[in-house]
C-alpha cells in the first residue's frame, strides 16, 4: 500500500505505536522500533521536510510472516547510521530504512486500520502547527526516549550476560555429567575387580572335588550380593581313613568377610576332629568348645553327613541346620530330621545321630536356608524344595544343585547366600583313592 506522510514526531510516534499494538509486537521489539523510527525521522522533520511511513506484511522464503516497516526520510547528514539504532535497519541510497519483524499467524488487523488515511493540505498544515510544540514538551519527550534507550541498552547487556551464563552453566553441567559418568564407570570397574578377587579367594578356600567310586557329588553356591560374593555358607568333603565320605555344610551368621572367617573356622575344626576319629555325635559340641573361647560372638548352624560308598550307610548329625532331603530312586522324597543346636547356641550339639541307607539311584541333598527361605516361609520352602528336587533328580548330578536353586529362586523376597550340595549313589561302589587330609 502507498506510504503515509507525517510532518511531526508526535503523529509519527502515534502511528508506530498503533502498528505495534495492532500486531501485538513484544514490548521490547515495539520500543526498539519506536525509538529507531523517531531517531531516523528527527533530522528530516527538524529541517522542515515530511517523512513517509509504510507498513506491509510479507512472506519470507521459509513461509514465515514478517511485518516490513519502511521509513522514507530522504538523505540527512545528521541521521544516525541504521546499524547503530536500537533496532538495526537496512538502509538504501535513496534515504529509506526498512525494518523486518516476525509476526505470528493470524495476528494484526489490515494495515489500513493501523496507519492513518492520507491527509489534505489543510490537515497537513494543522499537523505542522501541532508539531510546533513547546520546547519543554519536546525536551521531556527526548528525555523519556533517552531513558528508554538506556533501559533497552541495559536489557541488551543483561541478555548478553544471561546467554553467557547459560553457556557457562551448560558447559559446567556437561563437564559434571562427564565426570559423573567417569566416576560411575570407575566405580563399576572397581566393584567388578573387587568381586573377582573375592570370588577367586573364596574359590581357593573351598575344598577341591573328590572322586569316589559309587558316588557322584556336585555343589552350587550363590552369594546374596554379587558385588560382595563372600559369605557364611561353606561346605567341606573328604575321605576318612576308614573309607567313608565325610561332608560338612555350614551357615555362619551374617554376610561378608567376617561370616566367611567364621564358616572357615567351623569347617577346619570339624575336619580336624573328624580326621582325629572323634565320634560323629560329639563333633558339633566339641567344635563349639574349641571356637567360642576365641570368638565369643560366633554363631553357625552345621550339618554333618557320613556315607559309606560300598554299603550306602548314611549317618547324620545336626546343629540347628535345615534337614537333609533324600529323593529315592523310585521318585519318593522325604526329609531326614535330626534335632540339635548349633555352634554359639545354648546347649550346643546334635541330640542324636540319624542312620539311614542310600540305595543305588538315591539322591541326597544338603543345603543352607537361603535355598528354602527366599520367600520368608521355611515350611512352604521345604515343600517346594521336595517337589523341585524330585523334578530334577534324574538329571546328571552336576546339573542338579544349580537347576534346583534356579527353580527355588524364581521369586526372591529375602535374598540370602545359597548353597546346595547333591550326592547320588551309583552302582558297584569302590573307593578309587583315599584323599583324607586333602584341603
Amino acid at each position: 500500500m502507498s506510504p503515509h506522510t507525517f510532518h511531526t514526531l508526535p503523529s509519527l510516534r502515534r502511528a508506530v505505536r498503533g502498528i505495534c499494538e495492532a500486531h501485538r509486537l513484544p514490548s521490547h521489539n515495539g520500543a526498539r522500533l519506536l525509538l529507531s523510527v523517531a531517531r531516523m525521522a528527527t533530522a528530516a522533520l527538524d529541517s522542515g521536510g515530511p517523512v513517509r511511513l509504510e507498513a506491509v506484511e510479507r512472506t519470507a522464503p521459509g513461509g514465515k510472516t514478517l511485518l516490513a516497516v519502511t521509513l522514507h526520510a530522504g538523505p540527512a547528514a545528521a541521521s544516525p547510521s541504521p546499524a547503530d539504532l536500537p533496532l538495526p535497519g537496512q538502509a538504501t541510497a535513496e534515504g529509506t530504512v526498512a525494518w523486518h519483524l516476525p509476526l505470528r499467524e493470524g495476528e494484526g488487523p489490515p494495515l489500513s486500520a493501523v496507519l492513518p488515511a492520507p491527509q489534505g493540505a489543510a490537515t497537513a498544515l494543522a499537523r505542522t502547527r501541532e508539531g510546533a510544540a513547546t520546547e519543554a514538551y519536546e525536551a521531556e519527550i527526548a528525555a523519556l526516549e533517552s531513558d528508554l534507550a538506556g533501559a533497552l541498552s541495559r536489557v541488551d547487556t543483561l541478555s548478553t550476560e544471561l546467554d553467557r551464563l547459560k553457556d557457562e552453566l551448560a558447559e559446567t553441567n556437561s563437564g559434571v555429567l562427564a565426570l559423573y559418568v567417569q566416576l560411575e564407570e570407575r566405580d563399576e570397574q572397581l566393584r567388578r575387580a573387587h568381586g573377582k578377587i573375592l570370588r577367586e579367594l573364596e574359590d581357593a578356600l573351598r575344598p577341591p572335588p573328590i572322586t569316589v567310586s559309587g558316588m557322584e557329588l556336585a555343589v552350587h553356591y550363590a552369594p546374596a550380593d554379587t558385588d560382595a560374593p563372600t559369605g557364611g555358607d561353606f561346605y567341606d568333603w573328604l575321605l576318612l581313613p576308614d573309607g567313608t565320605v565325610h561332608i560338612t555344610v555350614v551357615d555362619a551368621l551374617g554376610h561378608g568377610v567376617r561370616s566367611t572367617r567364621s564358616a572357615l573356622n567351623v569347617t577346619h575344626a570339624v575336619r580336624t576332629l573328624a580326621l582325629e576319629g572323634h565320634p560323629l555325635e560329639s563333633i558339633v559340641a566339641r567344635t563349639h568348645d574349641i571356637l567360642v573361647p576365641f570368638d565369643p560372638e560366633i554363631m553357625a548352624t552345621v550339618l554333618l553327613a557320613r556315607i559309606h560308598p560300598e554299603t550306602g550307610a548314611l549317618r547324620l548329625a545336626n546343629g540347628s541346620h535345615p534337614p537333609a532331603l533324600v529323593v529315592r530312586a523310585d521318585g519318593s522324597a522325604g526329609y531326614l530330621e535330626v534335632r540339635g543346636r548349633g555352634i554359639g547356641f545354648p546347649l550346643p550339639g546334635s541330640e542324636s545321630v540319624l542312620e539311614d541307607t542310600l540305595h543305588e539311584g538315591d539322591v541326597l541333598m544338603l543345603y543352607t536356608d537361603g535355598l528354602t527361605e527366599s520367600r520368608r516361609d521355611p515350611i512352604e520352602g521345604e515343600a517346594r524344595l521336595a517337589k523341585t528336587a524330585q523334578a530334577h533328580a534324574r538329571r546328571p548330578v552336576r546339573e542338579i544343585p544349580g537347576a534346583v536353586a534356579e527353580d527355588m529362586h524364581t521369586v526372591i523376597l529375602h535374598a540370602d547366600d545359597t548353597l546346595a550340595l547333591a550326592v547320588r549313589r551309583t552302582e558297584n561302589p569302590q573307593v578309587k583313592s583315599p584323599l583324607a587330609g586333602q584341603s
